[in-house]
């Protein structure tokens, strides 16, 4: 049985599309997911409470930006957490790198 070639292009289009789409929508769901993490939002909180770094940024508003997932700074398992966020304010802009290590016995970062 043979196959048109015009079939066959229909199908590596689709094929193609399909895939991005999938790879989007995860890289999406990751970057939510470190976004709405304790490590996460305990840093950008230390970061506000600074007056000194907020000044320097130009901030409020502070903008966060999407970790850079194949950055290999970002390390992440059950206790430990290595993170380099992009922030930026009307000044200025730079990394916040945060290290954060979970109490075993509270818990707790």
């Amino acid at each position: 049985m043979r196959v048109s070639t015009s079939h066959l292009q229909q199908l590596t289009i689709f094929t193609t599309v399909l895939t991005g789409g999938g790879i989007g929508t995860m890289y999406y769901l990751q970057q939510k997911k470190f976004s709405q993490s304790d490590y996460h939002q305990l840093a950008l909180q230390k970061l506000e409470d600074c007056p000194v770094a907020m000044e320097n940024l130009g901030a409020p508003p502070l903008k966060v930006h999407n970790i850079h997932l194949t950055d290999r700074y970002n390390r992440v398992d059950p206790y430990t957490a290595q993170i380099k966020i992009p922030v930026s304010g009307s000044k200025n802009g730079g990394y916040l790198f945060t290290t954060s290590i979970r109490d075993l016995d509270t818990n707790n970062l």
